[in-house]
């Protein structure tokens, strides 16, 4: 939450800061500049807001360029705002959001560079031509990079997972962070990141579509009467759910004997819950069963070492 916070204030300043340079600088009266600067100036600014070229590079230029730079700073940040607002709708709009903005501050890096060399009057149609031949080229020793793009829009349109659910891919599992153009981004309970191209997520599991199951066994003695300790369970589930409805999401319930072990009869305990809450609810119904079997007098066995002595 602090580092959002002091994201969002840097956001606030930058945005204050260009502002008020914009209108500085589109105000060139203003400014305690020789008034031959500011006449040359204002044409500049008149003639490369349309991306015209000019002559050599001058204050006027540089001052110019400033400009460009705060003029595209904030068309970015106001789509980045309008994004992040149309995203709070639901998680898969989140899930597209963050992608379009990703692609939107590449695209803004790459206008920015053009737009800023045609107003130091380097030809913009040359500089076109020149990234397009570098583009042709890197495209051939840029396939993994292609197929992670592409890979990336089809999570976004298919909604195989969104920002904010949990996975499992391979031994990982985690929530959701951040689905870029090229990467994935996964947090887990650590607070550990894993970044995974876009193109290596093949075979995951998306845990938040369904209700999951906080699971627990517990064994009991052999000499416990079953029937009647099932009536026992039944009667109390009720009152689990009443005192954990923060975590589980209906009564938890006994789905009955599992195994016949050396020391006592395994009994199975399942409830519903929510992905996130699965192993602080398996904790819960695990101490709510202990606690359960102490009061009523239900034996749990554990081994013992019987030691006998010799004459």
């Amino acid at each position: 939450m602090k580092k959002k916070k002091k994201k969002s204030s840097r956001s606030i300043v930058g945005a204050v800061i260009a502002v008020i340079l914009t209108i500085l600088l589109l105000n060139p009266a203003w400014l305690p500049l020789p008034a031959a600067t500011k006449e040359n100036l204002a044409e500049l600014e008149k003639t490369h807001f349309l991306i015209e070229r000019s002559g050599r590079i001058t204050l006027a230029h540089v001052l110019t360029l400033i400009l460009a730079i705060c003029v595209l700073w904030l068309v970015y940040q106001l789509v980045k705002l309008i994004l992040g607002a149309i995203g709070k709708r639901n998680a898969h709009a989140g899930t597209v959001t963050a992608m379009i903005t990703g692609a939107a501050r590449y695209l803004a890096v790459i206008f920015g560079v053009i737009w800023g060399l045609s107003i130091l009057g380097v030809d913009s149609t040359a500089v076109l031509a020149g990234v397009g031949i570098i583009g042709l080229v890197l495209g051939f020793g840029a396939q993994s990079l292609i197929e992670d793009v592409i890979t990336g829009l089809f999570i976004i349109f298919e909604g195989k997972y969104s920002i904010g659910d949990i996975i499992v891919l391979d031994d990982f599992r985690g929530i959701v962070r951040d689905i870029g153009v090229r990467t994935t981004t996964i947090e887990d309970a650590g607070y550990n990141l894993k970044v995974v191209n876009n193109s290596d997520i093949r075979n995951f599991q998306n845990r938040s579509c369904k209700t999951s199951l906080a699971a627990c066994e517990v064994s009991v003695s052999y000499d416990t009467d079953l029937p009647e300790l099932e009536k026992l369970i039944s009667e109390s589930m009720p009152d689990m759910y009443l005192a954990h409805k923060d975590l589980y999401l209906a009564p938890p319930r006994c789905l009955g004997v599992t195994q016949l072990a050396d020391s006592g009869v395994n009994l199975k305990f399942v409830v519903d819950v929510k992905e996130e809450n699965i192993f602080v609810a398996q904790r819960a119904l695990t101490r709510d069963i202990r606690v359960l079997f102490a009061e009523k007098g239900v034996e749990i066995p554990f081994p013992q070492v019987v030691v006998h002595k010799g004459d």
